[in-house]
């Protein structure tokens, strides 16, 4: 009996202690801070990051090109989160390409028969654009068009979000909204882990205000 206690002691204990740190590593895990105090939308809109989680994209002047990664983010991203508090997309668009956005607005909705009030489309200038994206601070750039295939998570504080050991490139600023494969694994995981964050912030708070 002596031997088999010991052996509980040695491979039992630490097993289930493992599980336990795991477990409160998993569920306290918040998804990084990678650059701060992005310039807010509201400079030069009636939108805002403040307060909201927001999914940034730029889809330039050839929005016709872009559609398939709108398409993408709307049906792997957008319908499945788009009903939380203060969840939106933003997509910064230069002036001049209001026409071409409210046509992929309406293939949007159709298409998939998608709410699409949390869908925004912000028009400025292309200097405005580029500031914009010069704040995120990434690894990427804008092409000769102001867009990119890349989406940003920005949280309520207009801080940028990702990843600073993702396992295929290191730090991750953004993702892909032409892979299907890192939308599913790597941008949903990752907005859920902000949306429970954000969650779990409301309840501490409130269960703090009832004491």
């Amino acid at each position: 009996m002596k031997k088999y206690g010991v052996l509980t002691v040695l491979f039992v204990f630490p097993l289930v202690i493992y599980l336990f740190f795991a477990s409160g590593v998993n569920n306290f895990a918040k998804l990084p801070v990678l650059t701060e105090n992005v310039i807010d939308i509201s400079n030069f809109s009636d939108q805002s990051f403040k307060n909201k989680i927001t999914v940034l994209g730029f889809l330039g002047t050839n929005i016709d090109q872009k559609q398939g990664d709108a398409l993408n983010l709307n049906q792997k991203i957008y319908k499945r989160f788009f009903e939380f508090i203060d969840f939106q997309f933003v997509m910064i668009q230069p002036i001049g390409t209001e026409i071409q956005s409210a046509s992929l607005l309406e293939k949007l909705s159709s298409g998939t028969n998608t709410d699409t009030r949390n869908w925004k489309f912000v028009f400025t200038t292309a200097e405005q654009i580029q500031q914009l994206f010069n704040s995120l601070k990434t690894n990427v750039n804008l092409d000769a068009t102001l867009s990119s295939p890349y989406v940003f998570i920005i949280d309520k504080n207009k801080s940028l979000r990702g990843r600073d050991d993702d396992e295929d490139i290191g730090t991750l600023y953004g993702y892909d909204a032409r892979s299907v494969a890192e939308i599913n694994n790597k941008m949903e995981d990752d907005i859920k882990v902000i949306l429970a964050e954000y969650r779990l912030a409301l309840k501490k708070n409130n269960a703090d205000r009832q004491k």
